[in-house]
This record gives C-alpha cells, structure tokens and sequence, in this order.
C-alpha cells in the first residue's frame, strides 16, 4: 500500500502543478486581451472627440485662425497624449509592484540581479519616444517658420513707445516702398487689416527697444528688434473672418500694457477695397468704413495713459521734489 501512494503522489503534484501553470497562462491571457480591448477602445475614443477641446487645449490657446497655428495645436495635444499615456503606464507598474511584490512574511523574495529584456526595454522606449516627438517637432516647426519668394501681401510692423505702425508694402526687404500704412496713437487703436486666402508675409523692426508682435489666435509671435535686424515670418492664410486682439508680449516700457493693436480680417475683395481707399487718401477709419467694417477697434480700447499734469512735477515744484 505504501508503494502504491508513492507511485502516485509524483502524478497527483504533476498534475495540480499543471493545472496552476494552465491557470497562470489563461490569467495572463485574460490579462492581455484586456489590456489589447482597453488600448483599441482608447484609441476609437482619442479619434472619435476633439481631445483638446475636452480638455481645455491641455493649457494651449484654441482657435486658430491659420493653418500653422493649428498644425502646432496638433503638434502639442499629441505630445501630452504621449506624455500622458507614459505616465499612466508607469504609474501602472508602480502600483502592480506595489501590490504583487508587497511583503508576505518574513522572508525575503527572489532577489534578481538583473534582467536583460527589462533592462533592454527601459533604456530603448524612452529614445524611441523621444526621437518620434523630436522628429515630429522638426517637421512642424520647419513648415511654421518656411518663408516663400513670393507672398501675395508684404506688411512692414513698425513697433514705438508704445504704439504700431503698419506699413503695406510694395516688395520685400528695406528697399520696398509703402503704399499704404496704419498709425496708432493714445487715442486710436491701430487696426491691421489682412485678407483671408492669401499668404502673408511680416517683416517686423521697431524705433527704439525690443518689442514682441503677439495675435493670440496665431498661436504664434515673434520679438520685434531695433536697429539693422528685421524678424520675418510668414503663414499661408488666414482662415477665418473677424476682428482679433493684439498685443506687445514683450515688456518694453511703462507703457507696455496700453500697447494694443486688433487685427481685422476681412475677405479678399473687401481688403483690395481697403487698400484701395488707403491709397487714394482716405483714413483708416474711412476705409474700414467704405467696406461695412466698424471704423474703431472692438476687441481691445485705448487706455487711461494717465500724462497729465498730476502725474509730473509741476513747473512751481522746487528741484528734486514729487508733486
């Protein structure tokens, strides 16, 4: 009897042994397909909502008024799926460490020296991710920044203490003439009018400090310097009617925050008609006028710029004392 329960213990563990191992295998089986069914329905959910809308852009301006702009939109709600699916898997084996290797008694578990495959994947998914992000980086930013020979319009962006001058130009470079310009002042918000359908092209110098030349719905600006250096930049087109708030994003004064401007946008027709008045002699507000536009700016307003007489000393005010 003794011989017999000996001949078949050996079967008896071979056989639970393999049940445990048939179990683990359809565990992991089960773990996959899960994992395989929860990334496909996260992926028809990424490409069947606007992700960046429902997430606020992820801190990136919305609306976008040109292409550019909204290949950078593209570029960034990319990125921080990326970034945010990484987290999640790494958040993920942190907390399965957590749990499948907490401490069970007192004795110790297996303690692995090393672990080729793991150690393969950690040092080569992070270059991998970065090379993709770096490389998707490169080609937008190239397409962003690409200039052409021929622009069909040529703005000059003049930028003072603390205003704008907008000058249509003929040509490109210093030696183009102007055919039409915009000057701002304390009292009047300069307002850039730019047709949509047509790509554009801004050469950008100021009169004295370095100011930034900043349209939020750009999603784009550049630094405006003095002297010899002229910043240019180009889009293709811009892609929707209507009046757009613009500003200096450099501080460059005491008047930085009153230095506004509002870009009009208007159809290709109505801007020959604009430019056409300018030309002719007519004023700014005029011109918007003889095309059905709101004469003055409405997305921004001139500011309180406060010189006056009680902001300096009076003439009676005896040296080195403050009214």
């Amino acid at each position: 009897m003794v011989a017999r329960s000996s001949e078949v213990r050996p079967t008896a563990v071979r056989h639970s042994a393999s049940s445990r191992a048939g179990g683990r295998r359809g565990r992991r089986a089960g773990r996959l397909a899960g994992l395989g069914f929860s990334g496909a329905a996260l992926l028809v959910l990424l490409t069947g909502c606007d992700v960046g809308a429902a997430f606020g852009g992820f801190g990136w301006p919305q609306g976008g008024i040109t292409p550019e702009a909204r290949r950078m939109y593209d570029l960034w709600i990319a990125s921080c799926i990326a970034a945010l699916a990484v987290g999640f898997l790494v958040w993920g084996l942190i907390f399965w460490c957590i749990v499948r290797y907490r401490k069970r008694g007192n004795e110790l578990p297996v303690q692995t020296r090393y672990n080729l495959p793991m150690e393969f994947l950690y040092t080569i998914a992070p270059v991998l991710i970065v090379s993709v992000l770096f490389y998707y980086t490169a080609v937008v930013q190239t397409d962003v920044v690409k200039t052409t020979n021929n622009p069909d319009v040529t703005v000059e962006v003049v930028a003072f203490k603390w205003n704008w001058q907008f000058n249509y130009r003929d040509g490109q470079g210093v030696d183009a003439e102007t055919t039409a310009s915009v000057l701002g002042t304390s009292e009047v918000i300069p307002i850039l009018v730019l047709p949509t359908d047509r790509s554009i092209r801004f050469e950008e110098t100021s009169r004295d400090v370095i100011h930034s030349f900043w349209v939020p719905e750009m999603l784009f600006k550049r630094d405006v310097f003095p002297g010899s250096i002229r910043n240019v930049f180009q889009v293709s087109e811009l892609q929707t009617e209507g009046a757009y708030v613009g500003r200096c994003a450099e501080l460059c004064g005491s008047y930085h925050a009153f230095m506004n401007f509002e870009l009009r946008v208007v159809s290709p027709e109505n801007f020959d008609r604009f430019l056409a008045a300018k030309q002719g002699g007519a004023s700014t507000q005029e011109a918007l006028t003889s095309i059905g536009e709101e004469p003055y700016a409405i997305t921004t307003r001139p500011f309180e710029t406060r010189r006056d007489e009680s902001n300096f000393n009076p003439d009676t005010a005896p040296a080195g004392t403050g009214s």
